[in-house]
């Protein structure tokens, strides 16, 4: 006996849904790829506010709130209502990241980079959800903390090279700066990951651990502090000579220019806020925001670094430095 056939309306549906998907990035891709960003950068956040109020077992069980209830219920107090809060932005996280990869569902062909993009943050938050469950059973252990923060500011950086690579078309592209810039670049970003990581572990040594009970790394918090200001002082030195860089040859990269001006002023920022932080006993809220700058300038850092090479299609090749050489995107 075979299988009976879609009905004509259920086909029909279907056909006028994939027609109305995008064959090309237009105002419905970008809306959708900046909210997901924004949603990956509030949920940091959120998350953050989780662990400075110690609100992280709040929700004490998961997937469910309590053994008996789906959400925080008020007996919970306002812990319970963050760390809920928190979960339920994560299906909007998810939401937002499924959306934009059905928008480019349609030109996946086309656009491999924006589809493989795409798709790799809709695993991530997939993931992401049961990581922070592992971290609630095993009752905030702060190097699954650490790991879980590590994956948010890598979406963070994912959803950047989104954003950086749907302004252009895809195809070939060319080195617009030399080798020398471009190595120093990259160097550039392996310092700041080096910055994070060591944030993270001064983080988890230190007093915000998210919940009265829950335990520490066992390093030496003070002296975390100063071994993850040595990488930051270096980022900031190696990120004035990429500026150097830059500007002999402005008129040439100007979107390498504003890109290496906007990662040096979230690094002063990051360096206010950790100077004011570590002299004032850590207050939450100036905590929350250095690690939210964080992955802003992950975020920047990554689209400096994209932007080291342009499209070839752009009104033709690009002019190129001598030693630059086409690659395939």
């Amino acid at each position: 006996m075979s299988a009976p056939s879609p009905s004509p309306a259920r086909v029909s549906l279907l056909g006028r849904f994939w027609a109305w998907l995008p064959d090309h990035v237009d105002r419905r891709v970008r809306v959708a790829a900046w909210l997901s960003f924004l949603a990956e950068v509030l949920i940091i956040g959120t998350g953050g506010a989780v662990r400075l109020t110690g609100s992280g077992l709040g929700c004490p069980t998961w997937p469910t709130c309590t053994a008996e209830s789906l959400v925080n219920t008020p007996a919970m107090g306002i812990h319970g209502f963050i760390e809920f809060g928190n979960r339920t932005l994560t299906g909007l996280v998810g939401i937002l990241a499924l959306v934009v990869l059905v928008f480019v569902l349609k030109m996946r062909r086309e656009r491999r980079d924006l589809f493989a993009l795409a798709l790799v943050v809709v695993i991530g938050v997939v993931a992401q959800a049961i990581v922070g469950g592992i971290t609630v059973l095993t009752g905030l252990n702060p190097f699954i903390v650490g790991f879980h923060y590590v994956a948010s500011v890598t979406l963070v950086a994912v959803c950047a090279a989104f954003l950086v690579l749907m302004r252009a078309p895809g195809g070939p592209r060319v080195r617009v700066v030399t080798r020398v810039h471009a190595i120093w670049a990259h160097a550039t970003t392996a310092v700041l990951a080096v910055t994070i990581f060591f944030g993270i572990l001064t983080t988890g040594a230190g007093p915000h651990s998210g919940d009265a009970d829950a335990g520490r790394n066992g390093f030496n918090a003070e002296l975390l502090e100063h071994i993850h200001a040595w990488p930051s002082y270096a980022l900031f030195a190696m990120t004035l000579v990429l500026l150097g860089f830059a500007y002999s040859r402005r008129r040439d990269i100007p979107r390498v220019v504003a890109w290496t001006q906007a990662v040096l002023g979230v690094e002063v920022l990051q360096i206010a806020v950790g100077l004011f932080q570590a002299r004032n006993g850590l207050p939450p809220l100036a905590v929350g925001i250095h690690m939210v700058l964080a992955s802003l300038l992950a975020a920047a850092m990554t689209a400096l670094v994209l932007n080291l090479k342009q499209p070839v299609s752009t009104s033709g090749a690009p002019e190129e430095p001598a030693d630059a050489q086409a690659i395939h995107s």
